[in-house]
């Protein structure tokens, strides 16, 4: 099981320059996917399940039930908005990796049989937030 304390995108917030990119992708995705599970005030546990089985995918770790409830509610949020979190964030990520989060939001939102139009609309401040492009946002980003 993987433990994610978010020292990249806390070091993003900051504006530091020293952060690990890998780690910021790692952390952007899990920030992005446990926030969808709330979005719509209906945490599903089959979002769970996928938002586990989407960052074993894209990060090759095992995550837990707890590290994504965890990571939904994290106190990074009591001092910075996600829109503001991933903003910042979005400069150390490369347009694979937005496109990439934001395919795997899509999958998530999908997940439950039901789109919500809280989901669409975060799923539309999230691409905003990581100033993504409409060929990023499509999924057609080159890869680097």
């Amino acid at each position: 099981m993987k433990f994610i304390n978010f020292d990249a995108i806390k070091s993003a917030l900051a504006e530091s320059k020293s952060t690990n990119e890998e780690d910021m992708f790692e952390e952007a995705l899990l920030l992005v996917l446990a926030r969808a599970t709330r979005v719509d005030s209906n945490i599903a546990q089959v979002e769970i399940t996928h938002v586990i089985a989407l960052l074993k995918e894209h990060t090759g770790e095992d995550f837990s039930e707890a590290d994504v409830r965890t990571a939904a509610s994290s106190e990074i949020f009591q001092t910075q908005s996600l829109e503001r979190t991933l903003s910042n964030a979005s400069s150390k990520l490369t347009g694979e990796e937005r496109s990439a989060i934001l395919k795997a939001l899509a999958h998530l939102i999908r997940s439950d049989t039901e789109v919500r139009y809280q989901e669409l609309e975060f799923f539309d401040h999230v691409a905003t937030a990581l100033r993504a492009t409409p060929s990023e946002v499509a999924g057609l980003a080159l890869k680097t």
